[in-house]
């Protein structure tokens, strides 16, 4: 028979890895989103913002499932090395979300000072 303690791990370790399959899973749905978004999208400006979200929203939510299932590891194993790779991961995260929206304003403001203009709807349309 098992005790209070082995249950209470176990269902910690069943809700670490049902939170960390959503987030990759929702990753991946953001991530082909956006992937269908750089091809379907009209102009410059629609696309780079369709890259920007595949590229913060879906990434982001990516690690954020591998940062649990390396937490999940560290709790379980008692190496340092799951430890080390929760703390990559991190540093990964806080790269990307730093890198990923500058670059996009970047791009958007080269295309706008070289003269390419964004794609409105014709007032007659409305």
């Amino acid at each position: 028979m098992r005790t209070q303690g082995a249950l209470l791990v176990e269902l910690l370790e069943l809700l670490i890895n049902v939170l960390s399959w959503i987030c990759l899973l929702t990753g991946s749905f953001f991530s082909v989103v956006g992937g269908i978004g750089l091809l379907r999208l009209p102009d410059f400006y629609s696309r780079l913002h369709g890259g920007g979200i595949t590229d913060t929203m879906g990434a982001g939510m990516i690690i954020l499932g591998l940062l649990l299932q390396a937490v999940l590891t560290g709790l379980v194993a008692a190496t340092v090395t799951p430890w080390l790779i929760a703390a990559k991961l991190i540093m990964v995260f806080f790269f990307l979300m730093i890198t990923s929206p500058s670059s996009c304003h970047a791009l958007a403001q080269a295309a706008l000072q070289d003269g390419l203009q964004p794609k409105l709807p014709d007032q007659t349309d409305s």
